[in-house]
């Protein structure tokens, strides 16, 4: 099928989007921007919400992970399962009792001022890294399989694709993303379900027979029970739930969607439903997964990992109709994570670091001209980032996105611990040199632990690279840190609060 065609369908796609921009932007305010008037509809957050949580990552990544360790994933995805439970029972109800615009205004409240910025700082750094990343994956899709047929740079095209971003969420904010997510996430799911359908008609055989072939390729192991592997079940669970914790329960993005809806009860129903289907749909993209690798051996297509899904979708191998709605599937898998990503640092910057809604001196006039530089700004930041990503080309996203949440959130979840399972207090000018503490000794850990990486990676040698393997044998015996990255930086993160503050 053709590049251009394929663009073209694209560039409808982008005309759908703006067109119920313009539609849901109209009449907006800086509140309907943040948090949608507090009147959104808690079923169409619910499926939008989807589209958030899977992005580009989960509709080619995962699929692209079942060569290497077959349905492990889903040894995170009921981690998950059980992080939404924790969020909708403990943490939703904190942040509705205490009417919250950012969820990062209970940390002034418990901690103080600069732990309420330090949180809102790493939300900023998180959010930043994770959403980028993404954007990169599905940006060099497109580039690597339609634009560089036509001559066209990368960086035009990643250029692009965020002023269109940038486009139909300027106006409208939290109000316009409800629907877009929802139209998107209903493209995405569609693009999915049809890609599954399409290979299986090349099989011949139904579902069962499918995954009857997969179970004796052995690729349809989920739990690994070697307590020393990266893949061991507990610490995937437990890994899983925590990433879920942290990175929806005290994400901006994920719970200004949340909070944008009217009642507590609604917003937990909420959750739960998206959750759950949550388990459903992932399952389903790790059989594509095995549909995908099944079919590359059939046809003896030499191809892992990323790269696996768009080399079987566009260059031949399915019908047109299939490459179509690979290509929009995609690009709707994209923009759920994207555009909310934007609009949530733009939110968090605004109200958290320069605290335009504390500022009484301000009018909604210069409100809003504040907001809309940010957004600017923030849309930049996102372009510069995606081309960093291009330099570094990692070929599993997933596990970059994964790596740097550990880093990133590990502050923000020890904070929250802090404020919620205790009753003590500290000096507020101590929260952020722990949270850049913390970080850094999560990372020599992990120098230690992973040396061997390490050493291959930046090209150490002599003395030290053996004694760095000696120590690590020693330390750690074989055994390797993985998921679980997060919950050691927020324990380092909660130790380190409490040992320098005392009782209330």
């Amino acid at each position: 099928m053709s590049s251009a065609l394929l663009l073209g369908f694209v560039m409808a796609y982008f005309a759908l989007l703006l067109i119920v921009a313009y539609f849901t932007s109209r009449r907006s305010d800086n509140e309907s921007f943040f948090i949608g008037n507090r009147n959104s509809n808690w079923m169409l957050v619910a499926f939008g919400m989807i589209g958030t949580s899977l992005s580009g990552v989960t509709f080619v990544s995962v699929p692209g992970t079942v060569g290497s360790s077959g349905f492990q994933y889903f040894q995170v995805v009921i981690g998950y399962f059980l992080g939404y439970i924790a969020v909708a029972y403990i943490l939703l109800p904190l942040y509705y009792r205490m009417q919250l615009t950012s969820i990062y205004t209970y940390l002034q409240e418990r901690i103080g001022m600069r732990a309420y910025k330090t949180g809102s700082f790493y939300f900023i750094i998180s959010r930043t890294l994770g959403a980028t990343a993404r954007l990169y994956l599905v940006v060099n899709i497109l580039q690597l399989f339609i634009l560089n047929n036509m001559g066209i740079p990368f960086w035009v095209t990643a250029f692009v694709i965020l002023l269109l971003i940038l486009l139909y969420t300027f106006e409208g904010g939290v109000k316009t993303i409800v629907y877009t997510d929802t139209l998107q996430t209903t493209f995405m799911l569609l693009g999915l379900v049809i890609c599954i359908i399409a290979i299986q008609q090349q099989f011949g055989e139904g579902f069962a027979a499918s995954l009857g072939k997969m179970q004796d390729q052995q690729l349809t192991r989920v739990f690994n029970f070697d307590p020393k592997a990266p893949g061991f079940f507990l610490k995937q669970i437990l890994g899983g739930a925590f990433i879920t914790i942290a990175m929806t329960g005290l994400d901006q993005e994920m719970m200004q969607k949340n909070i944008s809806v009217k009642k507590l009860g609604d917003s937990q129903k909420n959750m739960m439903t998206f959750s759950t289907i949550i388990l459903f749909v992932n399952f389903l993209f790790l059989f594509l997964g095995g549909c995908l690798y099944l079919y590359a051996q059939q046809h003896q297509i030499d191809i892992k990992g990323d790269d696996l899904f768009p080399a079987i979708a566009l260059n031949g191998y399915l019908s047109a109709g299939v490459s179509i709605l690979f290509i929009i599937g995609l690009i709707s898998a994209l923009f759920p994570s994207a555009d909310g990503a934007l609009t949530a640092l733009t939110s968090a910057f605004c109200i958290d670091i320069l605290g335009i809604q504390r500022n009484e001196a301000l009018d909604e006039k210069k409100r809003k001209r504040t907001r809309l530089t940010v957004h600017l700004t923030f849309a930049l930041i996102f372009f510069i980032c995606t081309m960093v990503f291009k330099w570094i080309d990692d070929k599993s996203i997933i596990d970059v996105i994964l790596k740097l949440a550990g880093y990133t959130y590990g502050p923000l979840l020890g904070l929250f611990a802090f404020g919620i399972l205790t009753k003590r207090t500290i000096r507020d000018s101590a929260v952020l040199p722990i949270c850049i503490a913390a970080p850094l000794l999560t990372f020599l850990i992990d120098v230690i632990n992973n040396a061997e990486w390490f050493i291959k990676k930046l090209t150490w040698q002599g003395g030290f690279a053996e004694q760095l393997l000696s120590v690590s044998q020693r330390i750690f015996s074989g055994y390797k840190i993985g998921i679980e990255l997060l919950i050691i930086n927020g324990l380092i993160t909660f130790f380190l609060l409490f040992v320098f503050s005392k009782k209330r």
